[in-house]
C-alpha cells in the first residue's frame, strides 16, 4: 500500500513538472516579436507581399495595402503569417507592418488635432512616411505619395539625427574631443569598417582653441557645436489621416502674384482675407483673394514660426498686388486666425489675428482688420498697446515718402 502511494505522488509529481515545462516553453514562444498571435497588425509601406511559404523560393498569394487591417497568426524568424479581412493566408516581412499600439497613437493624434485650424495647404515633393511625432525614428505608419495634397495644421522643431554612414563605410572610433586635439588627424569614412557606427560631419581641419585665448569671464573649455534642427509640420491628408512629417519636403500652396515678394524669405502661411472684384481684369477669375502671408528666415530650427508678415492687396487701377501693410522683426506664433467683424458705419470688414511676444516675454493677440486697402489694429475695450519684443532695432526712417512708396510695391 505504501508503495503504491509513493508510485502515486511520484506520477503527479511528473506531471506538475512537465505542465510546468511547457508553460514556459509556450510563455518564451510567445516573446519572439513584438507582433504576437491573435493581435492586430497594420502595412506601413505602400504595398507588401503576401508569401505561400517562409523560404528563398516562395509563391506569391496576394498583396497588400498601407493602412490594411491584418490579424496576427504567427512568427517564423524575420517573418510573420496574416489573414486579411477577406480570409486570405500568407506570410509577409515583419518590418513592413506596425502594431496596433502604433495604429492607436495616430487616432488619438487625429483626434487630438481635430480641433486645430489649418494653417495652409501644401503639397508633398516625394513619397513621405507619416510619423506619431517630430522625429525621423519615430514611429510611422501611413505613406504619402508625391504631390499629395495636404492641410498644415501645426510646427514643431526637433534635433536633426545624425545620418548613417553609407553602404560599406563607417566611421573611426574617434570622439570629438579626440578629432580636436593638436595633430589629430581628421575623421574620414573607413570602408569595410565594423558595422553600427553612423556619420556625422566634422570640419577636416577643426580649428584649435586655447583656454588661454578666451576672453576673461568666459567658460573654460571648448564652445559647444550647434546644434543641427529639422523643422517638421503637423498634416492631414484627404483621407484625414494625421502625422508629422519633415517641412522641407512640403511645397506651401501660394500663389505665384504673391510668392515672388518672398525676398529670400520662407513662406510659412498664406490665408484669404477678402476677395475684390476687378470687371477690367484681363484674364483669369475676375473676382481677386486679397492675402495675408507668414514669412520667416531660410532655415530650420528658429525659435519662432514666423518672424514677419505682409498684407497684399489688388489695386483695382493698376490691376496687381501691393502691400498694404508690413510687420518685420516680429516673433510670431502659430496659430492665426482670420475671419470678420461688424464695425458699425464701416460695415463688415475682414480681420486676422496673430500670436506675438510682448518685451516681457509674454505672448498676447494682436487684432488687425482691412479696410479698403489699409491694415488698421483691433483694440478690444480696455487692451492697451504693449510693444513687441523685436529681433533686432530697424534703424530710423529718414525718408518717409520713401518708405511709403518701397511699401506699396
Amino acid at each position: 500500500m505504501l508503495e503504491k502511494s509513493r508510485k502515486v505522488l511520484h506520477n503527479s509529481a511528473v506531471v506538475c513538472l512537465s505542465g510546468l515545462l511547457l508553460a514556459l516553453v509556450l510563455s518564451t514562444g510567445c516573446k519572439r516579436g513584438p507582433l504576437q498571435s491573435s493581435e492586430i497588425a497594420y502595412v506601413a509601406v505602400p504595398q507588401a507581399v503576401l508569401r505561400d511559404r517562409v523560404a528563398a523560393i516562395y509563391n506569391k498569394v496576394g498583396t497588400v495595402t498601407n493602412g490594411q487591417k491584418l490579424e496576427v497568426l504567427g512568427h517564423e524568424k524575420r517573418f510573420v503569417k496574416v489573414r486579411t479581412a477577406n480570409q486570405q493566408e500568407g506570410w509577409v516581412e515583419l518590418r513592413f507592418l506596425a502594431s496596433q499600439e502604433v495604429f492607436d497613437g495616430f487616432e488619438k493624434l487625429a483626434k487630438d488635432s481635430s480641433v486645430l485650424p489649418v494653417q495652409a495647404k501644401g503639397a508633398t515633393r516625394a513619397e513621405l512616411n507619416m510619423h506619431l511625432t517630430p522625429a525621423r525614428d519615430a514611429e510611422h505608419l501611413y505613406q504619402l505619395a508625391e504631390g499629395d495634397k495636404l492641410d498644415i495644421l501645426k510646427r514643431a522643431t526637433a534635433e536633426k539625427q545624425a545620418a548613417a554612414a553609407p553602404k560599406g563605410f563607417s566611421l573611426p572610433n574617434q570622439s570629438k574631443a579626440e578629432a580636436r586635439k593638436p595633430g589629430a588627424k581628421p575623421a574620414v569614412l573607413v570602408k569595410n569598417a565594423p558595422a553600427g557606427r553612423t556619420a556625422t560631419i566634422r570640419d577636416a581641419n577643426p580649428p584649435q582653441v586655447s583656454d588661454a585665448n578666451l576672453p576673461p569671464g568666459a567658460p573654460e573649455g571648448k564652445p559647444e557645436e550647434p546644434k543641427l534642427m529639422d523643422d517638421w509640420w503637423l498634416v492631414r491628408d484627404k483621407q484625414g489621416r494625421v502625422g508629422w512629417v519633415l517641412a522641407r519636403m512640403i511645397d506651401v500652396d501660394v500663389p505665384m502674384e504673391v510668392a515672388q515678394y518672398a525676398e529670400g524669405q520662407r513662406i510659412q502661411a498664406c490665408f484669404i482675407l477678402n476677395r475684390v472684384h476687378d470687371e477690367s481684369r484681363d484674364q483669369g477669375n475676375k473676382d481677386v483673394a486679397q492675402y495675408l502671408v507668414l514669412l520667416t528666415e531660410n532655415k530650420d530650427g528658429m525659435p519662432f514660426d514666423f518672424n514677419s508678415f505682409r498684407v497684399f492687396t489688388w489695386n483695382l487701377r493698376r490691376h496687381r498686388y501691393e502691400t498694404a501693410y508690413r510687420e518685420r522683426n516680429i516673433m510670431g506664433f502659430l496659430p492665426v486666425s482670420v475671419g470678420t467683424q461688424n464695425f458699425d458705419k464701416e460695415g463688415t470688414q475682414p480681420i486676422f489675428t496673430v500670436k506675438l511676444k510682448n518685451e516681457d516675454g509674454q505672448t498676447s493677440d494682436r487684432t488687425y482688420r482691412l479696410a479698403g486697402p489699409l491694415v488698421r489694429r483691433v483694440l478690444a475695450p480696455g487692451e492697451e498697446t504693449q510693444k513687441l519684443a523685436l529681433l533686432h532695432k530697424e534703424p530710423k526712417k529718414k525718408h518717409a515718402a520713401k518708405e511709403h512708396h518701397k511699401r506699396r510695391r
